[in-house]
């Protein structure tokens, strides 16, 4: 199965390379490859591992005007699994543009924001608690050049974007940003979002490392007899030249029916977010790309080899998650990343994670993380 579907890939973009050549296609293909080594332990480094934490093909382009597209396979791991693989229509008689297909639901600046230019090598705790990509249909449009709005319905998926015992438990996502200011290296970007869930087992569930993805799991919550979720999330960005600001936080409240007493209904809250800042030693900036792909490209002053260095950059965050009843985790990592120029990267994470779990006791995990990151 897995030489077929390389077969395939190879074959669709050696077709990818021929169609771009015409008047009425805009193709383009590329990928990412991310290889990451860890060393983590309690106190000391007990733990060591490497894995390629992403590989990664694409092809993306627009058809005659009115129609664009994604195919993004991963291939990490050793399995292949659909990211994006979505069909987009725009022109729409309304303004705005309709998707269709297997994508990111709009949840969350930093979840939209690509790997391949997050600030750090894991995205912050909230992540685990919100959804990332499903199945669905998303309706996404601009008001002018500060009003962003996206909404779509959603359905749980499998790997390959697939829900074949769908019934009507469905997730309806939503979330809108206002630019206040864009002015060259001037940027402040807000937002807010909201997510009401359910799924077909009526279940609530997720885990979470100390932003190592090579370490434990250390926390997580597992609820049955669920309603339905609803998730809040607020962002905020800012960035003055080499010196960047960002912060979200997510309210996620399981609406459950107890086992005992089905006559009410219980609320469990479980509160998650991070606060983070960056500064570029060489004087680059963060580059905004749109409301619904966040930032994109760092390009470095001077590439590394072509009478410069490239680009440092310096970061530190604090994330948490508190499940009031299941204990809490929370982390502070310090970063370090080298851009050699605009396509490669080599980023260098520690981690001081602690989880207390709900009886008071403690649990740490310590993590020395590298990367070494090639986009194309």
């Amino acid at each position: 199965m897995n030489k077929i579907i390389i077969t395939l890939v190879t074959i669709l973009l050696s077709m990818v390379f021929v169609n771009a050549q015409t008047n009425d296609k805009e193709v383009k293909f590329g990928g990412r490859i991310m290889y990451d080594m860890a060393a983590w332990g309690a106190e000391e480094f007990n733990y060591t591992g490497s894995e390629f934490r992403r590989v990664r093909l694409y092809s993306s382009g627009e058809m005659y005007g009115t129609v664009k597209y994604k195919l993004q396979l991963d291939f990490s791991g050793g399995e292949i699994s659909f990211k994006d693989v979505w069909i987009e229509l725009n022109k729409l008689p309304i303004q705005g543009s309709l998707r269709i297909g297997h994508f990111k639901e709009p949840l969350r600046l930093e979840a939209l924001t690509s790997s391949k230019y997050i600030t750090f090598m894991e995205r912050g705790l909230p992540i685990a608690m919100s959804p990332e990509r499903n199945t669905g249909a998303m309706y996404h449009t601009n008001i002018g050049k500060k009003l962003s709005f996206q909404s779509g319905v959603f359905r749980k998926s499998d790997d390959f974007g697939n829900d074949k015992t769908a019934n009507n438990n469905i997730s309806i996502t939503s979330r809108a940003t206002f630019l206040a200011i864009n002015d060259g290296n001037r940027l402040l970007h807000l937002g807010i979002a909201h997510s009401k869930r359910k799924n077909n087992n009526k279940t609530y569930s997720f885990s979470s490392r100390a932003e190592n993805h090579l370490g434990n799991k250390l926390i997580s919550v597992n609820k049955e007899q669920v309603n339905h979720v609803n998730i809040f999330s607020s962002e905020i960005s800012y960035v003055n030249g080499p010196i960047s600001l960002q912060a979200e936080a997510l309210q996620t409240t399981i609406n459950a029916i107890p086992e005992i007493e089905r006559s009410f209904i219980i609320n469990h809250e479980i509160v998650s977010y991070y606060g983070q800042v960056s500064y570029f030693i060489t004087g680059e900036n963060r580059s905004y790309k749109s409301s619904l792909a966040g930032f994109g490209k760092v390009n470095p002053k001077n590439n590394y080899g072509e009478n410069g260095w490239g680009a440092f950059e310096i970061a530190a965050r604090f994330s948490a998650i508190d499940t009031q009843k299941n204990g809490s985790l929370k982390d502070i990592t310090i970063g370090l990343n080298w851009y050699l120029n605009s396509n490669t990267r080599v980023m260098f994470n520690y981690i001081k994670g602690e989880m207390a779990n709900e009886l008071g006791g403690i649990t740490l995990e310590n993590s020395i993380m590298m990367r070494v990151q090639l986009d194309f």
